[in-house]
């Protein structure tokens, strides 16, 4: 179970995160202040911290910039939650080296994929160095796609869209969850980029007959199997 340490001078924000992350099986710490917040982080590991920007005495601005410079906290997401919605302040807030930005007031279920979005860039599934599924291989480490030992071609994008999807196999994802695993939070783009890469990938496939795998799910996006 993970743990996210919420930090927020307000009991009644802190009481609307924390009904909505143990709901989501989350472990929840709660500091109402910078300093209470570094205490706690003296006992306790947790796997990501939610931030109010405004906070008394020392700001929540402040002290992201500080867990990210040192040795001991960088490693660990953060995400700031804060009324300063202005473009500016999002630029701020992101320069810290946070990992999210969240607009109060917000949907506590959007709050509650921000912070599983996060978790997972943060801590990705091992990658095998090769994998195989019905003859196509994918090689992470000469980056190179292969089916039935002839090269197939793909650019890098499609390279990334493969490799996740034969790392998942025969699970089904949503535009935006591939959105979010294979370009990453910080690029912007349409939900129909995702279907315009998987035509190229199907498309590259086509030669070796292995483009059926690429499977259309209705109503939810894209898996790949080699099941028909």
């Amino acid at each position: 179970m993970a743990s996210i340490l919420v930090v927020d001078d307000e009991p009644d924000i802190r009481a609307v995160i924390r009904f909505a992350l143990e709901g989501a099986d989350f472990r929840v710490h709660e500091a109402g202040h910078a300093e209470e917040a570094r205490q706690l982080l003296g006992s306790e590991d947790p796997d990501l911290m939610l931030l109010d920007w405004m906070l008394p005495g020392r700001s929540g601005l402040e002290l992201a910039r500080q867990l990210k410079q040192s040795a001991a906290t960088c490693a660990t997401p953060i995400i700031m939650v804060s009324a300063r919605g202005e473009e500016e302040d999002r630029v701020r807030g992101l320069d810290t080296g946070v990992d999210d930005y969240i607009t109060k007031p917000f949907s506590p279920r959007e709050l509650v994929a921000r912070v599983n979005a996060v978790l997972r860039r943060a801590k990705p599934e091992a990658r095998a160095d090769q994998i195989e599924i019905s003859g196509l291989r994918i090689d992470n480490v000469s980056h190179r796609v292969s089916a039935g030992g002839k090269r197939v071609d793909v650019a890098p994008t499609e390279y990334r869209l493969l490799h996740f999807l034969m790392t998942h196999a025969d699970r089904a994802f949503s535009r935006p969850q591939l959105l979010d695993q294979v370009w990453g939070n910080q690029v912007y783009v349409e939900e129909r980029t995702v279907d315009v890469h998987v035509r190229r990938l199907r498309k590259a496939l086509e030669p070796t007959k292995h483009d059926y795998m690429l499977q259309t799910v209705r109503g939810v996006g894209y898996r790949f199997s080699n099941r028909v």
